[in-house]
């Protein structure tokens, strides 16, 4: 469920502004641990507040900071910015209290944008430049993390991303263990991160590299390390 249209901050004139915004619930997926749907997630409302963003020319270079309304999970979304202070965009979880009062049955996603606060480039004609699609054969490959009980998936997956900001398409969970074998006070992330390929097929020494350089952004950013 999507919808464009103006909130109105007060009765003056003026205090109003656009909004973006999406709602996501059920189930989706190709993957998932258990079968071949999942239920949605953060990360699927984050991947489509990304793609509004990038269709309408929004800066690539990010910061994913907590601080949402509290009609957010607090510890389940994430705000888009450029710097500590311009919001862009929100995405994450409704706050369960808030699907309680609604009387709609969670868990659900959501992802709101601010064009109004989107610097967008200078346009040098009148008509947009193509989009950059390649028709070259994504690759996906999955890594499993043991960190911390308290660290965040977002920091992991910020830090996966980095890893090749150009190659890298896309960085998602798919899967959240606790117990086990692992020890009290640790978890494991697993997460598929997707390549895209621009100017060539990816041969298996590049695709080797940059999972190396993955990892290594991963353990130094969360101290995690590859589950075996």
């Amino acid at each position: 469920l999507f919808e464009v249209g103006t909130v109105f901050d007060g009765g003056e004139p003026g205090e109003e502004h656009l909004q973006v915004s999406g709602l996501l619930i059920g189930r989706t997926g190709p993957k998932d641990v258990h079968g071949a749907s999942r239920d949605v997630d953060v990360f699927d409302a984050k991947a489509d507040a990304e793609a509004v963003l990038a269709a309408i020319g929004a800066p690539a270079k990010v910061q994913i900071n907590r601080g949402a309304p509290e009609w957010w999970h607090p510890g389940r979304h994430g705000m888009i910015c450029l710097g500590p202070k311009k919001v862009m965009g929100v995405f994450g979880e409704v706050h369960p209290r808030i699907l309680a009062a609604m009387n709609v049955k969670g868990p659900a996603m959501a992802f709101t944008i601010y064009p109004e606060q989107i610097p967008l480039p200078r346009k040098t004609g009148a008509s947009r430049g193509a989009m950059d699609i390649s028709d070259l054969q994504a690759v996906e490959r999955d890594f499993a993390f043991v960190v911390d009980s308290d660290v965040d998936a977002l920091a992991l997956v910020n830090a996966a991303a980095g890893a090749d900001k150009a190659l890298i398409d896309g960085v998602r969970v798919f899967d959240e263990f606790i117990g086990g074998s692992l020890g009290e006070g640790k978890k494991s992330l697993a997460i598929t991160v997707r390549l895209q390929p621009r100017d060539g097929n990816l041969k298996d020494k590049d695709i080797e590299a940059l999972s190396a350089k993955v990892i290594e952004k991963v353990t130094k950013a969360t101290g995690g390390v590859l589950r075996g």
